[in-house]
C-alpha cells in the first residue's frame, strides 16, 4: 500500500509563471508590480500548502490546500493562525461569532485586512469582524504581509501589518459543489455553488455560492449562532494576456448572542472544565402594575443575553487593461454597506430628566439612565424603571476606488503611480428598544423599531455622524540588477475626519447627554458648562516612505529586507472623546499614531523546501492603545508615548521525499514601553501633579511573547489524516505588567497562562469509486485534548485595578462534512 505523508499538501506548480499569478491577494495593480518578482529567479513553488513569495517583505500565503483541511466554514483569520507571528483566539469552532487577532502584537485595528483589495477594517474603530469573512471554499489563497503595506492600500490602520485574500476565479468549466456539515453545540452548515463554465469563445465565466450555518451558543445554553451568505463573480478575459474584467458581490448576515466574556479574576474566570461549562439560568420579565412604581427586573441583562447582529454586503470590480506595450492600467472601485449593533441593556425611566426634558443623560455609574416621559411597559402610568434594549448601532456606505498605472522602462526597471480614494458615511446611533417577556430584544435593531418621547423623537444614548475621506497618491519603483532586487516607494495619504456630535460631551471617557429637539438641546445648554452638539473637522497627512531588497544567492537562497513608514489616525470613537475639550486645547487635537518597521531575513525556495526567517524591530511613536469595557459599552483610549517592538518569525515547509512533508513555524516578540504614562492629576501640597503608571521599560499587555507550532498530514490510499498543533506563550494582562487588584488583594497574576491547541482532520476521498475530487467524507477535532484556555482579551489598560474582560477558549469540537461535486 502505497503511503504518503503531507502537510496540507499542494499541488507543486513547475513553471514559475504559473505560479505568479496565484500568489497574492491585494488590489490589481499590486498583484500586477508584484508578479514580475516572482517570475525572476528561482522556480516558484507551494510546499505544504506555504509559499513564502520572494519579495522584499516578510511576507506568507496559505493557499486552498491547506484552507479546505480547516473547519468547515471557518474564519479566514482562524486559518492564519498557521502564520508564524499571527496570533487568533477565536471565540468559538466555527468562525461566526468572532475573535481577536494580533500580528507581530499589532492589534487588529493596525492590520489592514483586504479582501480583493477592498478594504475591511471599519471606517470609524478601523476594527475587525472575523466573523464576517468570505466562505472558506471561495477563498483562493490569503497572504500576510507580516510588518507592512501596500503602497496603494487605503487604510488608516496601517501602522501595522496586512492580511489580504482574493476570491477565487469561476472554473471554465461547469461545475456544482454541495457541503453538508455538523457538529458539536447543534452545528449545521450547508454550502453549494454554481460554476457557469465558459459561455462563449471570450472565456466569460461566473459563479453563484451560498452558504447558511446555525449552532448553540458554546456556552450558557440559551443563545443561538445563525449566520448566511451569498457570493458571485463573473469574470471577463479581455486577449490572452492577462487583462480581464470582474464583477463580484458579498452579502453575509448574522444573527448572533453573544456569550463567554467573563472577568479576568481568578475567582469567576474558569481554570476547569466544570467551571468552564455551566449555564446561564433563563428568566421572566414580570409583568408590570398599573398604578404601581415598578422597578425595572434584572431579567435580560446577563452578557449571554446580548444580541450581535449585522447586514454587510459589497460589490467588488477588479479590472486590468493593457494600454501599450509595457503599459498596464488597473482599477478596482468598489461599495460597501454595513448595518450592525452590539450592547447590551440599560434601566429607562418613565420620568422626565431635572430639567424637565425628554432625553439621556449618561453618567459615572454602569448603570446610566434613560429617561422618556412616556409609558414604557404599556401598564398605563408613567412611575416605572424598566429594562431596555439599548446596543450600540451603526450604519455605514462606503465607496472606493484603487487605481493604478505601471510602465516598464525597460526589461529590468519598472515604475508605477497609483491614486486610492476611500469615503465612508459612518452614522452611530443608540437608540433603545424593547426587551421581551424572556429578556431577550424584542427586535434586533432597535433602530428600527425605537422607543419614542412626547415628541416623536427618538432617545438614544449616542447620535453622531462621521464620514471618513481618504484620498491618496503613490508611487513605486523596481528594479532588476541580476541577483540584486531593489523597491523604493511613497504614499502620500490626505484623510480628512468630518465630524458631527449631536449630543452634549460630558467627559473625557466618552460620556454624553441627548436629547431629541434643539429646544431641548437649548435648555440644557442654559443648564450645563458641557461641550455642546457640534461639529468638528480633523485633517492628517504625511508621507509615508518604503525601500526594500532581495539578493538572490545561489539556485535557491535570497535575503531580504525592507522598511516601512506607517500612520494611524485616531479612530472616531477617540476623536469624538476630545469634543469633551475646547477646541483650542491641546487635548482636543489627538495626534496620529507613526511607526517605522524594519525587516531583514533569509529565505529558501526549492522543489522541496519553502523556508523563511526574519528579524524585525517596529518603533511606536504616539502609541495609542484603548480598553473596551464591557458593561460600559465604552472604549477608553490612552497615549502610551513610544513604544520598541522587536522579534523573530520563522517557518519551514519540507518534502524531502514525495511520501513526506512537514510544516514547522514559530515567532518570539518582544516590546518595551520607553516611558511611564500619565493616567490622571492629584492635588499635592496644594498644586496639580500628574499621577503616572510605572510603564517604562515593560512589555504591552494582550499579545502572547512567542507562538510556535507544527502541521503534519498522512495519507493512506483514499484516508488521509492531517494534525496540526500551536503552542500560544503568555499574555500580560496590563502594561505596567503587575497583578490585577481590587480592595488591596490580587485576584488575578500578571500575565496568562501558556496553551496548547492540537486539531486533526481526516479525508476520505470516494475517487475509487469512479467519483471526483470533490466528493469526500470529512472530520475535523478541534482542541482534541479540551484545554482549558484564556481566549482573546477585550481590551488592556495602564492601571492595575482595572480588570479586562476575557473570552472563555473554545473546547473539544467534532464536526463531519460530506461534499459532493460534478
Amino acid at each position: 500500500m502505497q503511503m504518503k505523508f503531507l502537510v496540507a499538501a499542494s499541488t507543486i506548480a513547475l513553471g514559475s509563471v504559473a505560479m505568479a499569478g496565484a500568489a497574492h491577494a491585494q488590489s490589481t495593480g499590486s498583484v500586477d508590480f508584484e508578479q514580475p518578482i516572482i517570475v525572476t529567479g528561482t522556480v516558484a513553488k507551494s510546499v505544504a500548502g506555504v509559499e513564502t513569495p520572494n519579495t522584499t517583505r516578510a511576507k506568507q500565503v496559505l493557499d486552498q490546500a491547506i484552507i479546505s483541511r480547516q473547519a468547515p466554514g471557518q474564519s479566514i483569520n482562524d486559518i492564519i493562525n498557521l502564520v508564524p507571528g499571527v496570533s487568533f483566539q477565536n471565540n468559538d469552532p466555527f468562525g461566526s461569532a468572532g475573535g481577536t487577532l494580533t500580528i507581530r502584537g499589532f492589534d487588529s485595528t493596525r492590520i489592514s485586512q483586504t479582501f480583493d483589495g477592498l478594504p475591511l477594517n471599519d471606517t470609524g474603530n478601523y476594527a475587525l469582524y472575523s466573523n464576517q469573512q468570505l466562505d472558506p471554499e471561495l477563498i483562493e489563497q490569503v497572504n500576510v504581509n507580516l510588518g507592512s503595506t501596500d503602497v496603494d492600500s487605503p487604510t488608516a490602520a496601517a501602522s501595522g501589518s496586512t492580511v489580504n485574500y482574493r476570491t477565487r476565479k469561476p472554473t471554465e468549466d461547469f461545475g456544482v459543489r454541495m457541503v453538508g456539515s455538523a457538529g458539536r453545540f447543534d452545528f449545521m452548515r450547508v454550502f453549494g455553488s454554481i460554476d457557469t463554465g465558459n459561455l462563449d469563445a471570450s472565456g466569460l465565466r461566473a459563479f453563484i455560492a451560498a452558504s447558511s450555518a446555525t449552532n448553540d451558543t458554546i456556552f450558557g445554553g440559551i443563545g443561538e449562532i445563525n449566520k448566511k451568505q451569498i457570493n458571485a463573480r463573473i469574470y471577463q478575459p479581455l486577449g490572452d494576456n492577462g487583462d480581464f474584467i470582474s464583477i463580484a458581490g458579498h452579502y453575509n448576515r448574522n444573527r448572533n448572542n453573544f456569550f463567554g466574556s467573563v472577568n479576568l479574576r481568578s475567582d469567576t474566570f474558569p481554570d476547569t472544565k466544570a467551571e468552564r461549562d455551566i449555564q446561564t439560568a433563563r428568566c421572566i420579565i414580570p409583568a408590570p402594575v398599573a398604578g404601581v412604581e415598578d422597578k425595572a427586573s434584572s431579567c435580560g441583562s446577563a452578557f449571554d443575553y446580548r444580541y450581535n447582529p449585522s447586514n454587510t454586503g459589497n460589490i467588488r470590480i477588479n479590472s486590468r487593461f493593457t494600454l501599450a506595450d509595457g503599459l498596464v492600467l488597473t482599477v478596482d472601485p468598489s461599495i460597501q454597506y454595513t448595518k450592525a449593533n452590539g450592547g447590551g441593556t440599560l434601566i429607562a425611566s418613565e420620568g422626565l430628566t431635572p430639567q424637565g426634558l425628554s432625553g439621556f443623560i449618561q453618567g459615572s455609574s454602569s448603570n446610566p439612565n434613560y429617561f422618556a416621559g412616556v409609558d414604557i411597559n404599556g401598564d398605563g402610568d408613567t412611575k416605572d424603571t424598566v429594562r431596555v434594549h439599548s446596543p450600540s448601532q451603526t450604519q455605514t456606505w462606503r465607496l472606493g476606488v484603487i487605481s493604478s498605472l505601471r510602465y516598464d522602462i525597460d526589461d529590468n526597471n519598472t515604475v508605477r503611480l497609483a491614486y486610492s480614494y476611500d469615503r465612508g458615511r459612518h452614522r452611530q446611533t443608540g437608540e433603545a428598544g424593547l426587551l421581551a417577556q424572556n429578556g431577550f430584544g424584542a427586535d434586533y435593531f432597535p433602530v428600527d423599531n425605537p422607543i419614542l418621547a412626547k415628541d416623536g423623537s427618538s432617545l438614544q444614548k449616542r447620535n453622531r455622524l462621521s464620514y471618513a475621506i481618504l484620498h491618496q497618491v503613490s508611487g513605486e519603483y523596481r528594479g532588476d540588477f541580476k541577483d540584486l532586487t531593489v523597491t523604493a516607494g511613497v504614499r502620500m495619504p490626505f484623510f480628512r475626519r468630518n465630524l458631527t456630535n449631536y449630543c452634549f460631551a460630558t467627559s473625557a471617557s466618552g460620556n454624553v447627554a441627548c436629547f431629541g429637539t434643539d429646544a431641548a438641546n437649548a435648555t440644557y445648554d442654559a443648564a450645563t458648562t458641557f461641550e455642546r452638539p457640534q461639529q468638528r473637522i480633523f485633517n492628517y497627512s504625511k508621507p509615508l516612505p518604503t525601500a526594500g531588497f532581495t539578493y538572490r544567492i545561489g539556485a535557491s537562497a535570497s535575503v531580504f529586507g525592507n522598511y516601512s513608514k506607517g500612520l494611524q489616525v485616531p479612530g472616531t470613537d477617540n476623536l469624538y472623546q476630545s469634543f469633551f475639550y475646547a477646541p483650542d486645547r491641546a487635548e482636543a487635537k489627538p495626534a496620529p499614531e507613526t511607526s517605522h518597521n524594519f525587516d531583514l531575513g533569509f529565505r529558501v525556495r526549492s522543489g522541496r523546501v519553502q523556508a523563511q526567517a526574519s528579524g524585525w524591530w517596529t518603533i511606536y511613536n504616539n502609541r495609542l492603545a484603548s480598553a473596551y469595557d464591557v458593561d460600559l459599552d465604552a472604549t477608553i483610549y490612552r497615549n502610551l508615548g513610544r513604544v520598541d517592538k522587536y522579534g523573530i518569525d520563522g517557518s519551514i515547509s519540507f518534502m524531502p521525499i514525495d511520501q513526506f512533508s512537514l510544516y514547522l513555524f514559530g515567532s518570539y516578540l518582544k516590546s518595551k514601553i520607553k516611558n511611564n504614562v500619565v493616567t490622571g492629576e492629584t492635588i499635592s501640597n496644594g498644586q496639580t501633579v500628574p499621577v503616572f503608571a510605572q510603564t517604562a521599560g515593560k512589555r504591552e499587555g494582550g499579545a502572547p511573547v512567542y507562538t510556535f507550532g507544527a502541521r503534519a498530514q498522512g495519507e493512506i490510499g483514499p484516508v488521509s489524516l492531517g494534525v496540526q498543533a500551536k503552542r500560544t506563550g503568555p499574555r500580560y494582562v496590563n502594561d505596567q505588567n503587575l497583578p490585577i487588584t481590587s480592595g488591596g488583594s490580587v485576584v488575578y497574576p500578571n500575565k496568562t497562562p501558556a496553551y496548547t491547541l492540537v486539531d486533526l482532520d481526516a479525508k476520505v476521498s470516494l475517487e475509487f469509486l469512479g467519483l471526483n475530487d470533490k466528493t469526500f467524507f470529512q472530520l475535523n477535532v478541534l482542541n482534541v485534548f479540551d484545554e482549558v484556555y484564556v481566549g482573546g482579551f477585550s481590551g488592556t489598560a495602564t492601571s492595575t485595578t482595572s480588570v479586562p474582560f476575557a473570552q472563555i477558549g473554545a473546547p473539544r469540537t467534532v464536526i463531519g462534512s460530506i461534499s459532493v461535486g460534478f
